[in-house]
């Protein structure tokens, strides 16, 4: 029984696209170009004929050959040969055949240096790949530290954008702890500080801090403005919290940018224009008020069931009321 074989079908409009529209034009190895076979010593080219040089020297050891036994059958004779010394076959056959030995030695000679040229420059070609291969890698580590380097900026904006709303909080209790209501001097009612916070819930941290600028430049006396920062020890806890806060948050600037360009944004901000008056203030400030060690960073507030109610269980330590 025969096997049947069956010819390939035509190409049609139902053949598949590849055959179609031919190589995928995105495939990044359509225009590679096919690499040549490795060079040997038999074979410049690589494609396994032998070399010129072995070709001549094939030729002249023929020549040679059939020369050395024309001159046998004519001068000596074929049955003369098996008569000679032992010795004086051996000179002769020294002599046939030692012009032989020194043209193939240098035929093997050129051989050798051209195999070793091939060598050369496939180790030539070994290290442009090797060079090629580190500069990319150079560019891919260039890369991943510009992609490192951005995220930590975005990281440090989400946190940057979480303490200023921190910093406008603690400015506003600084604030208010010398011109709220009851305060000594205080030009701030009930309405407007309500109307200040609302402000600063509705996205607007800087307001308090823009009140602050606005106080000290129009307070002509050194005491009062020393006053405003240190005169109490709730506004020296106020302020080296925001101290405190504001220095965490140019560390970490620091570390996300090294050209010190979030570092500038932070320091020309109002936030930083504060952080400037509240550090030197602080270096006329008593040493307990300026020590945030002993005045301590946390907003106290009162007011609380648990100071109203003593019997209500508190879940942290007594809280004094500070504005």
């Amino acid at each position: 029984m025969k096997a049947s074989i069956e010819p390939a079908p035509p190409l049609t409009e139902s053949a598949p696209a590849e055959q179609l529209q031919g190589p995928d034009p995105s495939d990044p190895w359509r225009d590679a170009a096919p690499s040549a076979p490795a060079a040997t010593p038999h074979s410049p080219a690589g494609d396994g004929a032998p070399d010129w040089r072995i070709w001549l020297g094939l030729g002249i050891t023929i020549g040679w050959l059939l020369l050395g036994s024309s001159y046998i059958g004519s001068s000596i004779g074929w049955s003369a040969i098996g008569d000679q010394p032992a010795e004086v076959i051996g000179n002769f056959l020294e002599g046939a055949f030692a012009p032989l030995a020194f043209l193939w030695l240098v035929i093997g000679y050129f051989l050798q240096q051209k195999e070793l040229s091939q060598n050369t420059e496939a180790l030539r070609q070994q290290f442009r790949e090797i060079e090629r291969t580190a500069e990319q890698a150079v560019k891919q580590t260039e890369t991943i530290s510009a992609q490192e380097r951005h995220a930590r900026q975005q990281i440090f904006l989400q946190v940057h954008e979480l303490v200023r709303r921190q910093l406008g909080a603690i400015a506003g209790m600084l604030w208010i702890s010398s011109q709220g209501p009851g305060e000594d001097g205080s030009t701030v009612s009930n309405e407007e500080q309500a109307e200040l916070w609302t402000q600063l819930n509705q996205g607007d941290p800087d307001v308090f801090c823009r009140r602050i600028l606005n106080l000290h430049f129009v307070t002509d006396r050194f005491e009062d403005r020393l006053a405003f920062f240190y005169g109490t020890e709730i506004r020296a806890r106020h302020t080296n919290n925001m101290i405190f806060t504001l220095e965490r948050l140019m560390d970490r600037a620091e570390a996300a940018d090294s050209d010190g360009t979030l570092v500038d944004a932070i320091n020309g901000s109002a936030f930083g224009f504060v952080y400037q008056l509240a550090v030197q203030y602080r270096r006329h400030a008593s040493a307990d008020l300026a020590d945030v060690q002993k005045t301590g960073r946390e907003i106290r507030l009162g007011g609380f069931l648990d100071e109203e109610n003593p019997t209500l269980p508190n879940p942290r330590p007594a809280a004094s009321v500070d504005s």
